[in-house]
């Protein structure tokens, strides 16, 4: 039985990873291939973002699943103190004892290894594996696996293979700036995004795809509409655009939800529905839709409130929450009504003047036509006339027919 073993501090697992394992067992023919995150690297500090060991481990079998043959082992994320691979092999060779261990690396790796912790007992409980074709490294390689041979009667397999120039270090640097996504398997990604673990922001290309298969195919052009009626007025009023986007892809994900799976939905976030809820349940999508986008996606406070507030409005409410509430009302797909293009060349020209005339408007039409009245929206439009008065504005005139 040949065992195949790739360490490392797997922070994140990377498609690098991935080719360097696939390329190794297709050479070497292991019976199982593991991948080990390391708990305490002995040669380099852990970045000072690194997640804890439960979700890297979590990301490495992730990674894993994505190798044919591959598990991912918690060996040393279990074991206290520096991870020195010495004391990995012990352990492998008495839960393995008649398997032959190879332990795959990188050409700093294997150039270094004499300055490992006992080096000489890693050669003699396990063969080395080693990627021959690193551009103008070659000499090295072949060298050193030479004198480790001689000195130490080393196995040293040299594999016909080339690494990825990608690290995790470069990735940690590009994730916080919604970029990195075509460097990591999709299920590392995703539990990335869920967690925020890096400070990571999901990548909008990805976020769409992932959010558009929770609305029915009509809701998608109004979602388009209302991250680019976001975008429009965060670029107006100082607010990040990309944020607001997010916002926007995300406001409506349970909008599709029964009135029944709504509750079902509360009870699972432990939202507790107030009546005027209870006798509207299309109200209810705005507090789904913000627990879930933290659920599912990782939405941060900002984002989540922005989603919580777009439909009644509130009080004192953030720019990012004006900016999604009012481009939810006034996206350019929206059915004409009246104040409509009113309320758009305010967004514009004066937030809070739009706000007070979209709550209004709202205020004026359900009490009307609609459903009970929910308080929140008569709340909004009180502060934001305050407001409006306290400044020396005016409210925008307007008639409902």
């Amino acid at each position: 039985m040949r065992i195949l073993l790739y360490g490392g501090s797997f922070n994140p697992p990377h498609l690098g990873h991935i080719r360097s394992a696939r390329t190794a067992a297709e050479a070497l023919r292991p019976d199982k291939t593991l991948l080990i995150p390391a708990a305490i690297p002995p040669h380099k500090r852990l970045a000072a973002e690194t997640p804890d060991r439960t979700d890297r481990f979590r990301m490495t079998a992730l990674a894993a699943d994505q190798i044919p043959g591959c598990e991912a082992s918690d060996i040393e994320l279990c074991r206290e103190g520096p991870s020195y691979t010495s004391d990995t092999l012990r352990q492998l060779r008495e839960r393995y004892p008649a398997a032959e261990l190879v332990f795959l690396m990188g050409t700093d790796m294997l150039l270094s290894i004499e300055s490992w912790h006992e080096p000489e007992v890693i050669m003699a409980l396990a063969g080395l594996a080693i990627f021959a074709r690193e551009a103008g490294r070659e000499g090295e390689i072949a060298a050193q696996a030479a004198h480790l041979r001689e000195k130490y009667g080393a196995t040293v397999y040299v594999l016909d293979g080339e690494p990825v120039p990608v690290s995790s270090t470069q990735i940690r640097a590009l994730l916080p700036e919604r970029q990195g996504r075509e460097y990591l398997p999709d299920g590392v990604y995703e539990h990335i995004i869920r967690h925020r673990l890096y400070g990571a922001k999901p990548d909008l290309a990805w976020l769409r795809e992932k959010a558009y298969a929770y609305l029915k195919p009509t809701r998608v052009e109004h979602v388009r509409g209302t991250e680019a009626m976001a975008r429009a007025l965060a670029a107006r009023w100082g607010a990040d655009p990309e944020d607001a986007a997010e916002a926007a892809i995300l406001h409506d994900c349970t909008k599709k939800i029964s009135p029944d799976g709504q509750l079902r939905t509360c009870e699972k976030y432990g939202i507790i529905p107030d009546k005027w809820e209870m006798e509207n349940p299309e109200l209810l999508h705005a507090k789904t839709g913000a627990a879930f986008a933290a659920d599912r996606f990782g939405a941060p406070g900002p984002i989540e409130s922005a989603i919580r507030w777009h439909t009644t409005g509130r009080p004192d409410m953030t720019l990012l929450e004006r900016i999604v509430f009012l481009a939810d009302a006034i996206e350019e797909g929206r059915k004409p009504y009246p104040a409509l293009d009113a309320i758009r060349k305010a967004a514009f020209e004066d937030l809070d003047a739009a706000v007070e005339l979209c709550a209004r408007r709202t205020v004026e039409y359900v009490t009307r036509r609609g459903p009970s009245l929910h308080p929140d929206t008569v709340r909004t439009q009180a502060f934001y006339l305050k407001k409006l008065e306290a400044k020396g504005a005016s409210p925008i005139r307007w008639e409902a027919p």
